[in-house]
């Protein structure tokens, strides 16, 4: 079966309905209030589904998965409902007590249009940090952030792996070309570099150091299973 990708399971409605997304091709993963960081096994989720009384998790959900999917739950499917829904920030709801496919098709629906915008955009995010595809500029909120050409490369392929780990060998052989003379150790300079550009001001840490398999571009600390 194709993998679809990773969902967020907010709440017990959404995590009843584990196995049957899972039997969809989806990967599953539960994701409690306060935590930092959403990713499993090196991937970046599509979309969230959140049960239904778990309404203030919408806007924490929000702030970690940018312009991503979230389908807040509904015990009845009224005006009252409907509005409670889109104030709190969702993009559309789901009625927990019909049929799981009919979930399965307002998700598949989100995903085809979030794959559309995607294609047509040529602004990519994680958290407050905007890599414009077009001319490899690169803003954290307002700030632009000047980055040399060798710099440029290394965030752009830091951008293009996000949410997983990127290895010193894979960063040395595709911003260095595996250039002769040139060891290791100059990886972690130039991620020294970025890390002081992205963090001024006291600005969050984003490109995160991972023990024995190398760095990740994440809004968070990213959970990665071992290797």
């Amino acid at each position: 079966m194709t993998e679809q990708g990773v969902l967020v399971l907010v709440g017990a409605e959404a995590l009843q309905l584990k196995d049957r997304l899972e039997a969809s091709g989806y990967t599953a993963l539960v994701w409690g209030a306060g935590d930092r960081a959403i990713a499993s096994d090196g991937q970046q989720p599509i979309a969230a589904l959140v049960s239904p009384g778990q309404l203030p998790q919408v806007a924490e959900l929000r702030q970690w998965l940018g312009a991503l999917p979230i389908l807040l739950g509904v015990t009845e499917d009224s005006i009252a409902s409907r509005e409670l829904c889109f104030s709190s920030g969702a993009d559309d709801f789901w009625l927990s007590t019909s049929a799981p496919s009919d979930l399965l098709q307002r998700l598949r629906l989100h995903l085809s249009l979030q794959k559309r915008k995607e294609e047509h955009c040529s602004v990519v995010v994680v958290g407050d940090l905007q890599l414009e595809t077009t001319s490899g500029l690169v803003r954290r909120g307002t700030r632009p952030i000047g980055l040399t050409e060798r710099e440029s490369s290394l965030m752009l392929l830091l951008f293009k792996e996000r949410g997983k780990a990127v290895s010193r060998s894979q960063i040395l052989r595709e911003v260095w070309n595996d250039e002769q003379g040139v060891s290791s150790n100059v990886v972690e300079v130039y991620i020294r570099y970025l890390r002081q550009k992205l963090e001024e001001g006291g600005d969050t840490r984003l490109i995160h150091t991972i023990r024995g398999r190398g760095y990740c571009l994440n809004n968070g600390v990213p959970f990665l299973k071992s290797s």
